[in-house]
């Protein structure tokens, strides 16, 4: 046998071998500290930020979507608002508002935890920009805490798209995450999303990693 394939089968039970033990021992997930931010329509843009207006990338995230320049006011039904709201890009074919409970306390709307893009029947908010004001009847949720996957990522892990997982962290707080979604994608890249209220709740930071520990 040659040496090239002796070398291509050692890394191929290799490869083996390290995705058993992470099966074994849970499979670790770096995490992203999720913030507030908005999604919006072209329409909603134009209004918000003038007539033929296009959104500015300012970072490059998953999934082909971005960070821009843009940022707005939100306002709750308690006329009390929240400033510098990033906007992310490209546009949708619906805006959307996400946002963790802290903030829903503050603007005092009752936001329902929803995966993004289920906007029916949720809150509804004013978002205010330089140019203009729109008004959401819905649109405004605390995002579900999810993991994005690559295909050979949820192959590893033993999971699919759409599976509900338990997720650990092992540091000083030893919180356990339920109700983990799995989303899986050709786009994606490893990550955990949770909200600032999570994160500041179990003292995790982007980057730290976790383990999930069990699937329903």
């Amino acid at each position: 046998m040659e040496q090239q394939t002796v070398e291509m089968i050692t890394q191929m039970v290799l490869q083996t071998i390290s995705r058993m033990e992470e099966k074994s021992n849970g499979y670790q997930v770096p995490v992203g500290v999720s913030a507030r931010h908005i999604h919006l329509t072209q329409e909603h843009v134009e209004t918000l930020f003038g007539e033929g207006y296009h959104l500015t990338k300012k970072k490059d995230l998953m999934g082909g979507q971005y960070a821009c320049n843009e940022t707005v006011t939100v306002v709750g039904l308690k006329l009390r608002a929240i400033e510098n709201v990033r906007v992310l890009g490209p546009v949708r074919k619906a805006s959307q508002l996400e946002i963790s409970a802290t903030d829903a306390m503050k603007l005092g709307v009752a936001a329902p935890i929803r995966e993004s893009g289920n906007v029916a029947g949720s809150a509804p908010v004013a978002v205010v920009g330089p140019k203009g004001v729109i008004y959401l009847k819905e649109g405004c949720i605390i995002a579900m805490r999810h993991i994005h996957m690559s295909p050979a990522d949820a192959m590893a892990a033993g999971v699919k798209d759409g599976d509900i997982v338990s997720v650990k962290a092992d540091n000083e707080r030893g919180t356990v995450f339920n109700q983990v979604k799995i989303r899986v994608n050709d786009s994606f890249t490893l990550e955990m999303h949770i909200d600032t209220d999570e994160a500041n709740a179990s003292r995790i930071k982007t980057g730290d990693m976790v383990t999930i520990i069990k699937q329903y």
